[in-house]
This record gives structure tokens, sequence and C-alpha cells, in this order.
């Protein structure tokens, strides 16, 4: 009776132990640092989506020295999200990444000016000085400019473009008349350090028709020659948008979340429930599918985008309908 009982116990081990490593690995790399402009990821994990869908997946933050195209490259990653004109451009210079999903609809960047520069449109901008975030980010501003007309190399009648770095002092120190901002963080770092929105002037450049797609889900081309992958990225974005929805329609837990996988301890409870609002309404448009409209806008700011266009070709190859339409049909 006990080498039967033995025999049992042993079967329900290798049963159990064969569950546990049933679950597919999927490693994120994430373009910034642990906040709400991810959480549908941290609430995908934290209420058990990916499990549900047999996925462990690892979630690694970014920061001002990580690349996702770079992670890819060198392996340290299965999906990243990245900004478009950051891929398109790692695609033409020989990564071939490709946008399997796309959770922002919109974008989230404007320029937020200081009212008493007597900014109140896009031609009172000749003379001053802007700050521009640069390292691929810089590409939908200049392509604003290209289709305004107006110089960015501080000669007469343009602008005197500032270098801005990850924050907001030039504009609190009055170095620019304006800055780079996006809606759902930098913008209250301007408003906590105590300005009011009266003594700002804001462009989203959605509004001003130059958005270029932001925080898309990227993998490598290569990798979707493999059934078992294309399968594994088909429950890892399913997972993920329901992790999206969810957190659109629980923002303060959403917050939590984010606040709990934050393991830099930088981030505050007020600025993660303010921030997911706003990321609310940047996902609120998308299932996951990338609309190929939005695409094709995209592509063409960037191959407007100046004398030093991005890219100098329209893509081929650049994103899959495929992943998305087996993962939310």
């Amino acid at each position: 009776m006990k080498s039967i009982l033995k025999t049992a116990l042993a079967g329900a081990f290798a049963l159990s132990a064969g569950a546990a490593q049933a679950a597919d690995e999927v490693t994120l790399q994430l373009k910034w640092v642990t906040q709400a402009q991810f959480a549908g990821y941290y609430v995908a994990q934290e209420k058990g989506f990916y499990e549900e869908e047999d996925l462990d997946v690892t979630i690694k933050p970014g920061g001002p020295d990580i690349a996702p195209a770079q992670v890819m490259a060198g392996g340290g990653a299965d999906v990243v999200l990245d900004w478009m004109p950051s891929a398109l451009a790692s695609r033409e210079k020989g990564l071939p990444l490709v946008n399997i999903a796309q959770p922002y609809k919109s974008s989230g960047m404007m320029l937020t000016c200081l009212k008493e520069s007597g900014i109140t449109g896009p031609e009172d901008f000749r003379g001053k000085t802007l700050g521009v975030w640069f390292f691929g980010n810089e590409y939908p501003f200049l392509s604003w400019m290209s289709k305004l007309g107006i110089p960015t190399d501080g000669s007469e009648g343009g602008v005197t473009v500032l270098k801005q770095g990850f924050n907001v002092d030039p504009l609190l120190q009055e170095q620019a008349a304006c800055i780079s901002t996006m809606t759902y963080n930098e913008y209250w770092q301007v408003i906590d350090a105590g300005l009011t929105p009266d003594d700002l002037v804001t462009f989203k450049y959605e509004d001003m028709g130059v958005a270029t797609l932001e925080d898309g889900m990227y993998v490598l081309e290569s990798n979707l020659e493999d059934p078992a992958f294309k399968d594994k990225m088909v429950r890892f974005v399913r997972a993920s948008m329901k992790g999206w929805k969810y957190a659109e329609e629980n923002p303060d837990e959403a917050a939590d979340i984010v606040l709990e996988n934050d393991a830099s301890g930088a981030q505050t409870e007020k600025h993660q429930q303010r921030m997911m609002r706003e990321v609310a309404k940047l996902t609120a448009g998308s299932n996951g599918a990338l609309d190929v409209a939005d695409y094709e806008r995209t592509v063409k700011t960037l191959l407007e985008g100046g004398s030093d266009p991005v890219i100098t070709a329209t893509p081929e190859g650049a994103y899959t309908l495929e992943i998305t339409d087996a993962a939310l049909n």
C-alpha cells in the first residue's frame, strides 16, 4: 500500500512540476522607468492575466542609459516597448524590429510654453529658444517646424533648439520659452513646481497633425518565423491588453500596482494616480491593433523631418497585424 501511495505521490509531483515548467517565458523591456506609462503590463502580471495564458513574464524597467533597441539587439528581451520613430530608425539601420501591437492610440507629446513669453500660436515660436528631447524624440518636432517653414538652426526668423534633458529645469529657470513634456508626466512636474495652467500655453503634437505613434510592442522579424514564438506573442498581447483595459477602468488600483513594483521608491501615489488617468486617455482608443492610417501618418511625418529625416525611405514589413488578429478576434 505504501509503495502504491509513494508512486501516486511521485506521479502527482511530476505532474505539478511539469505544469510549473509549462509556462512560457517572456522578457519585456520597458522604454522608461517603472511608472503608470506601463501600467497595463504590471496589472496583467499582478492580476494573473499572464499566468492564465501560461506565460511567465519578466518586466525589465528602462532608464536614461537604456535603449530598448540595443537591448533587443543584444538578445536581452523578447519584446521591447518603443516609440515608432526610434523603432523605424533602428529598422532602417539594420535591426529588423516589427510592430506587433499598438496599445497607445494617441500621442502624449507636447510643447509647454510660458505664457509670459508672448507665445499664443506656433508662429510666435520664431526667435525663441525651445527645449527638445533628442535620441529619436526630436523628429516630430523637426517635421513640425519644417511644415511651418521655421528654421531650427538659430538663424533669424527661426528658433534656437536647446537639447533638453529629461527634466523641466529649462522652463523653470527660464532658459527656454517652451519645453518638451508628456501630458502624463513632465507637464505635471511643471505644475508641481508651482506654476499654474494659467501660466502656461500648451501645443499637443496630436492637435498639430504631427503626432507619431508611441509605446508600441516590437519584436525581431526573424523570431516571427517561429510558430511557437508567434503563439507566445498572441497570448502575451491578449493578456497585456486585458491588463490595459483593467488599468483604464481602475486607475487608482493600477497606480498602486505600479508603486508596488517601483524598486527605486522614487514614485509617489499622487503622481502615479494622475499619470494613470492621463495615460488612460491615450490608450482608450486602442484595442491593441495597430491602425494602419496612424502608421502611415507617422511614416509621412518622419519622412518630412526637414534636412535630416529619421528615415529616408518608406519602410517595408515594419508591422504585422497577424498577432493582434489572432489575439483579439
